[in-house]
């Protein structure tokens, strides 16, 4: 059946001044594998994660699909009491006696794991950052964020090198007998976080030799581990892209500090990639070009390397800016309906860069959890506030219903994929999707993203899916935008209560799930083509589910 716009419709939106979008999808047509490459998320403070709420946000990490969530955190290897603080957290797994013996306690590493494993989650293991005792300038050593430099004595290199080789040998082995060899060779063990800035007080040679004694310490405790770095921030910055660019030579081409051998083992390459967000004339402008240029940067330096072009890239951190921790009018989009719509475009912008780049992308980490003892919707970037689930989850919660093949969409309100790299999406809205098709389902994510928080007109969408295999499928429309999947809205109409009552919190953990637009119906699809009409506001998402 050809596809009719409904003049109708049209001429409604046109009067309203809507933008009218055709969006055809296309099931007959694969473009590959709908990997969820999405599912990886990570945080600063380990400690949280065994809090009520940090349990809880794990176990709705691990529920939003059927293949397992990757975790990462900073400092299980940092001295301390345990306690949690902004951008800080502590583990004091090492520690020295008296006489300068080394004393291992894996108990509250193992309280963070064990929470991730009984989730049904894996540790994505940051392998970092220094324990006093090994520091080379260990005072001060720990920070007190916000006040004062955080780069305290857990950032510098260590005073030993086989005393944190066998710190690392200690820490492997202690998870194969802890959680078994099969499950804990299924782990990816990453290198530090950030050497080419602040996180690491020493040169990008004392780096390469941390690497080599690190990977050599995982690989003798487990041989088959999967280990890989060096977890850079963005490679636009040339000081980043020199950094990555001397690792990765220093991997197949430099002498390894342990073996005196050429190369070292990289089983997976892993950097960061950022946004840049501003605040203009009274609103929030995102900056997706610059993430999206870390990313195109990062992979065309891999590129240089034919040795290493198969190999797992992980974007171990990629997020609209750097700070998770921090609040500023800059960062005011971290509650509402922005940060979702912006993860939208930028998972199908980079699976596009990586697509053209014929990269092998496992991992798109999101840097955000949830902060215990602090207020409702603070402002911090998070997944979760108090227990209440935020707008941007249920982006991954659609992710999350989205399997099998990708499918090919084509929409009149796209932009191109180097517009978006180079200048982001200022001059107008972008509506586009991604979609998928599984054994008896298509599912199409769409989209009504621009850069500037700023009030515009909805998109009237026309859906077009072509290539169904049924001539009867059940549509389920699913829906993030100011009054669905939207707990932010629902405190603020409540009067943005300090402490909510108990029926106020449950209500509040209601409004923060993932709601579908109206009920499922059914609909005929003629000669194996459906056609589905609905408004889309700006900065909203829908998914749309065929199923028969």
């Amino acid at each position: 059946m050809k596809f009719v716009p409904i003049v109708i419709c049209v001429a409604s939106a046109a009067s309203f001044g809507q933008k009218v979008v055709t969006v055809r999808v296309d099931a007959a047509h694969t473009v590959g594998e709908f990997k969820p490459v999405w599912n990886y998320f990570g945080y600063d403070e380990p400690n949280y994660t065994y809090a009520p709420n940090g349990r809880k946000l794990i176990r709705e990490l691990a529920a939003l699909c059927d293949t397992p969530v990757h975790i990462r955190t900073h400092n299980l290897l940092t001295t301390g009491d345990g306690v949690a603080a902004l951008k800080w957290g502590s583990t004091n797994a090492y520690t020295e006696n008296a006489s300068g013996k080394p004393v291992y306690n894996w108990t509250v590493v193992d309280k963070i794991l064990s929470t991730y494993l009984e989730a049904g989650a894996k540790p994505f293991v940051e392998i970092g950052f220094m324990p006093e005792a090994l520091s080379t300038h260990p005072e001060p050593y720990r920070h007190t964020f916000p006040k004062g430099d955080i780069f305290t004595g857990w950032v510098y290199p260590p005073k030993d090198y086989q005393r944190w080789s066998a710190l690392v040998v200690e820490m492997v082995a202690h998870c194969v007998k802890t959680y078994g060899r099969t499950e804990t060779a299924s782990w990816d063990w990453e290198v530090w976080n950030e050497p080419d800035i602040g996180y690491w007080h020493g040169t990008p040679d004392e780096y390469d030799r941390l690497y080599d004694y690190t990977s050599d310490a995982v690989k003798r405790a487990l041989p088959e581990a999967h280990v890989g770095g060096p977890a850079t921030t963005g490679p636009a910055s040339p000081k980043a892209a020199a950094f990555l660019r001397q690792f990765l030579e220093h991997c197949t081409s430099g002498k390894n500090y342990v073996t005196q051998r050429v190369g070292a083992p990289l089983d997976f390459i892993s950097y960061h990639a950022k946004g840049r967000p501003e605040w203009i004339d009274g609103h929030v402008r995102m900056g997706i070009a610059a993430q999206m240029r870390d990313v195109s940067a990062g992979l065309a330096i891999i590129h240089e390397f034919p040795k290493l072009r198969k190999l797992p890239i992980v974007l171990s951190e990629s997020d609209p800016e750097g700070c998770a921790a921090c609040q500023s009018p800059r960062n005011a989009y971290r509650n509402g309906t922005l940060y979702p719509a912006y993860v939208a475009v930028a998972l199908k912008t980079i699976l596009e860069l990586t697509q053209r780049e014929n990269a092998n992308l496992a991992g798109i980490l999101t840097w955000a959890f949830e902060f215990e003892d602090q207020p409702y919707f603070a402002g911090f970037r998070s997944l979760a506030t108090n227990g209440i689930d935020k707008p941007v989850l249920n982006i991954f919660r659609m992710a999350g219903l989205m399997r099998g093949d990708r499918i090919a969409v084509e929409s009149n309100g796209a932009v191109p994929l180097n517009a978006i790299v180079e200048n982001g999406v200022r001059a107008e809205a972008v509506v586009d999707g991604l979609a998928s098709q599984a054994s008896n389902q298509v599912s199409v994510l769409l989209w009504n993203y621009r850069d500037d928080d700023i009030s515009g007109p909805p998109a009237e969408i026309h859906l077009e899916i072509t290539g169904l295999p049924a001539k009867r499928v059940l549509v389920r429309h699913y829906r993030i935008d100011q009054t669905h999947s939207n707990a932010y809205t629902a405190w603020k109409q409540m009067g943005s209560p300090e402490t909510p009552t108990d029926e106020q919190h449950r209500a509040l953990e209601r409004a923060g799930q993932l709601e579908q637009l109206q009920s499922p119906e059914w609909m005929n699809s003629g000669s194996r083509t459906a056609n589905f009409h609905f408004s889309l506001p700006l900065q909203a998402i829908s998914l749309v589910q065929f199923s028969w």
